[in-house]
């Protein structure tokens, strides 16, 4: 039985990593840690600690304890803060983390770097700008509109769309900057702004070992959770989310994620979304965790958690080719609604109401 200390297991990404390995017919028992002890009641995992923030002085050390008392053999980090600093202490905390370089990691978490680099390798990304001062913002903005018709503000930090809003004038973005920084802390050069991708919006998930494939999969997302409350009208979490077979989207997560770190390990996450014409360009990574559906997948016959966990163990899993998945497998979910896989020719199969 592999030993595994989860953290971030009281979120909804950690737990479907979770769902992931109990899957497998590999066996596995996780220590679940996570911050809020609250949410943790909602942890399946086989045992649940409240822990420090990765902020916190205490954070590597609390780590080490775990390791050191249930003899933990892989640590696995979901949210994004916990991968950062897991990163910068994976020498420290006695056991194997398997995540990418942690140039990588920097760079993937920093919106505004990380279009610097895909730009500079040639890798098709939105036109991006980032924001040095508020004085700037609205004079930036204008300058984008006019080659498009809406800006996307957001802050170059963070999941989930982050303070993000889609804006047609200078004046707004600067207003949305304004109130992040009254009312949340953040400041100007927190933020960026990028051209508005008006096309369908694909996710590539993926894992790697001493710079190869081990696999990877494509998927379209096709409705998000509570995305009609938000001004754009997303949330980058899918409500409903399909499989997909798309050579360009797979070569272009591949190239994204090799610029990235040119010998790939771990986990890479890669945003794709179309611009007006219909071409791809890359939006983000997220590097050394998996997307929050994670599970999706598994349940479909590629469990990428499991392998992760095989490949920090040392093990060669077989390679495979890119999206081997057949497309059209839907994956729908809802809050306190669980979820479901059906395949595509049955997802209208309902009889119909007379008039």
């Amino acid at each position: 039985m592999t030993k595994v200390l989860l953290l971030g297991a009281g979120g909804s990404a950690g737990a479907n990593v979770i769902d992931a390995l109990r899957l497998s017919a590999n066996h596995y028992y996780v220590v679940g840690m996570d911050a809020s002890s609250t949410h943790l009641h909602l942890s399946t995992a086989d045992l649940r600690v409240v822990g420090p923030r990765p902020t916190d002085p205490g954070y590597v050390g609390a780590l080490r304890s775990l390791v050191e008392t249930h003899e933990i053999e892989v640590i696995h980090p979901q949210p994004d803060p916990e991968v950062l600093a897991l990163g910068r202490a994976r020498d420290e905390v006695g056991a194997m983390t398997f995540l990418p370089s942690q140039e990588a990691l920097e760079v993937a978490a920093d919106k505004a770097r990380f279009a610097e680099v895909m730009a500079k390798a040639g890798v098709p990304i939105p036109v991006s700008t980032a924001f040095c001062d508020l004085r700037g913002v609205a004079d930036q903005t204008e300058a984008m509109l006019q080659d498009h018709a809406r800006v996307w503000v957001r802050a170059r930090r963070g999941a989930g769309s982050r303070a993000s809003l889609p804006v047609r004038t200078g004046e707004q973005a600067r207003s949305w900057v304004a109130w992040w920084a009254a009312e949340r802390g953040l400041q100007a050069d927190d933020f960026m702004a990028a051209e508005m991708l008006p096309g369908r919006e694909f996710a590539y998930q993926s894992l790697w070992q001493d710079g190869e494939l081990v696999a990877g999969q494509g998927r379209e997302r096709v409705e998000y959770l509570y995305g009609a409350l938000t001004p754009h009208g997303q949330t980058s979490t899918p409500s409903v989310a399909r499989t997909v077979k798309d050579g360009r989207v797979d070569a272009l997560a591949q190239a994204a994620i090799r610029a990235l770190d040119p010998r790939p390990q771990g986990a890479f996450c890669v945003d794709i979304k179309e611009a007006e014409d219909g071409t791809p360009r890359v939006t983000e990574v997220n590097a050394g965790r998996f997307f929050t559906t994670s599970n999706f997948l598994a349940h479909a016959g590629l469990n990428m958690p499991d392998m992760l966990m095989r490949c920090a163990l040392g093990e060669h899993p077989p390679r495979l080719p890119s999206s081997p998945l057949p497309a059209d497998l839907y994956w729908i979910r809802m809050v306190d609604m669980g979820y479901v896989l059906v395949e595509g020719d049955k997802l209208d199969a309902w009889p119909r109401a007379d008039p």
